[in-house]
């Protein structure tokens, strides 16, 4: 009688079967252990703090200054108001001054998946109508706005959404060309039940690596001070924030906002560190010569957080373009 020989598909096919309970069933038998942060919002807040419910979500704000034109600064991804606080207090040369945490940062509210129905709120659009419901709630029919990184990216889609809301955008190291969120597949694999339970532990990779990415961010690293790194990991101590960060990452998306740049039709001025290695300086170039009338500043010696690291340069820019502007 001839031997049997095993069919090699039939060998294949178990290890098939053996890597496919692994990717479903594997990621639920990780063990999750808490973030440790357990403080609200409330008992972070510093004196000067403001709190305002908008769109169901409490958001926290500081606001200096009165009188019209109102500037409203959004920080970029992984920062907080925090980011703004060198120019806050001088920029009211202009106006009344205001600096918000957008959702998933600093210490506005963070909602958990299933405390909302419909689009995400830490969504691209999401957080555009959360801005102009902050407007509402303070009573501003038009405001400057000025966006660092990310917040950069928002006050654009700002614009272009509401224009009768912005009277001028200050771009400030805008991430344009690189937003997004990675491609179609990409988010899909986020939003399976496997990567929500794994995500938040990608995102408290901030824990371990967060100071190495502020002195990126930085052209002198050796600015980079204590303070500078407490102010940064505060929000850290506020429960689930590494949730709420794995949700903004699944919610954001490509806006093509490049291609929508004729039609903006307000002042504009773009404002760049020469060494930004985090947004290449090339791409703000590129940004300021693809919109028509944009002006154009590059700091010397300077990163990404030019508000932070060159605040004098900064305010003379800023303040210099806005007041040819009234």
């Amino acid at each position: 009688m001839a031997k049997k020989t095993r069919k090699p598909w039939r060998s294949l096919g178990i290890i098939l079967a053996v890597i496919l309970l692994i990717v479903l069933i594997g990621p639920f038998l990780v063990p999750i252990q808490p973030t440790g942060g357990s403080a609200t919002p409330q008992e972070l807040a510093d004196e000067d703090s403001l709190f305002v419910e908008v769109n169901g979500i409490t958001v926290h704000y500081k606001s200096v200054g009165s009188g019209k034109p109102a500037i409203i600064l959004l920080h970029g991804f992984g920062a907080s108001l925090f980011s703004w606080r060198e120019v806050m207090e001088p920029l009211t040369e202009i106006g009344m001054v205001i600096a918000y945490d957008r959702p998933a940062f600093g210490l506005t509210e963070r909602p958990a998946r299933g405390d909302w129905s419909g689009e995400s709120p830490y969504s691209p659009e999401a957080q555009v109508e959360l801005l102009i419901g902050l407007m509402d709630s303070l009573g501003i029919e038009s405001a400057i706005l000025v966006g660092n990184s990310a917040g950069g990216t928002v006050s654009l889609l700002t614009a272009l959404t509401y224009p009768e809301r912005v009277q001028a955008l200050v771009l400030v190291d805008p991430a344009v060309y690189a937003s997004g969120g990675g491609p179609e597949w990409l988010r899909w694999a986020f939003k399976t039940p496997q990567m929500m339970r794994l995500g938040p532990l990608f995102t408290r990779s901030l824990m371990t690596r967060g100071d190495e990415l502020i002195q990126t961010a930085w052209y002198d690293p050796s600015k980079v001070t204590t303070e500078v790194i407490e102010g940064y990991r505060k929000p850290l101590q506020v429960a689930d924030w590494d949730k709420a960060l794995w949700e903004f990452t699944v919610a954001s998306h490509p806006l093509g906002l490049e291609d929508r740049l004729s039609e903006l039709s307000l002042p504009v001025l773009v404002v760049t560190g020469d060494s930004d290695r985090i947004v290449p300086t090339e791409d703000s170039v590129r940004l300021a010569g693809e919109i028509a009338g944009a002006h154009l500043v590059i700091f010397p010696q300077c990163g990404h957080v030019p508000q932070e690291e060159c605040p004098d340069d900064f305010l003379e820019a800023v303040l210099n373009y806005l007041n040819t502007i009234q």
